[in-house]
């Protein structure tokens, strides 16, 4: 239904704006798939954080995240309830968890080296984590995002490494990895998903 719900509206701005070409609108229909599909899956996991007392804890982590999720991609279930259990799990577990164990300093400064170099050998290698469902196609809107990639999860990390707040440095260590995992091939092979660009074709062929 959301496939068709944002196939319609790309075919109607293309319509409405002709000079739009297959790869504008490829890009299009890829923000509204990442719009459109996250609107209620954000409800119920915010509804779900309201009960459990978590909401402004679960509302930072969907924040602190959103730009490095958005670029990096990541691996997609297969039916809504699934991702919605999924969404829901994550953002509240995440929140939850972290208020409840302290990562001393000294820890931290190797903790998060180790999971930013891991990090960034999985992007290089992965991200943007596309799908066959939603493929990015073209080379430089992979490498735009690969550098977004980067640049947010850097961020995170370092925000993470020097903020006094034991449990918002938690959630950024661990919610930063764990969506970094979801970018993996073994990702990808646990929810039965495939690379888009694989499927469709090597970016390396296609033109800047």
């Amino acid at each position: 239904m959301i496939d068709k719900i944002c196939t319609f509206l790309t075919n109607r701005i293309r319509k409405e704006m002709p000079e739009i070409d297959d790869e504008r609108a490829e890009v299009i229909n890829y923000g509204l798939q990442n719009i459109v599909g996250e609107i209620p899956k954000v409800f119920i996991m915010l509804a779900v954080a309201y009960v459990f007392n978590i909401f402004w804890l679960s509302l930072f982590t969907f924040l602190a995240l959103f730009l490095y999720k958005g670029a990096s991609g990541g691996v997609h279930l297969k039916t809504h309830i699934g991702c919605i259990l999924f969404t829901t799990g994550f953002y509240c577990l995440i929140p939850f968890v972290s208020q409840y164990f302290i990562i001393p300093q000294t820890l931290k400064f190797i903790i998060i080296p180790i999971i930013w170099v891991f990090g960034m050998i999985m992007i290089k290698l992965y991200a943007p984590a596309d799908t066959e469902n939603v493929p990015i196609l073209s080379k430089k809107d992979r490498r735009k995002k690969q550098i977004v990639s980067y640049i947010t999860y850097t961020i995170g990390l370092i925000v993470a490494l020097i903020i006094p707040y034991d449990t918002i440095a938690n959630i950024l260590i661990i919610s930063y990895f764990i969506q970094t995992l979801t970018i993996t091939r073994l990702a990808y092979k646990l929810t039965n998903n495939k690379y888009g660009y694989e499927v469709y074709g090597d970016t390396s062929e296609q033109s800047v």
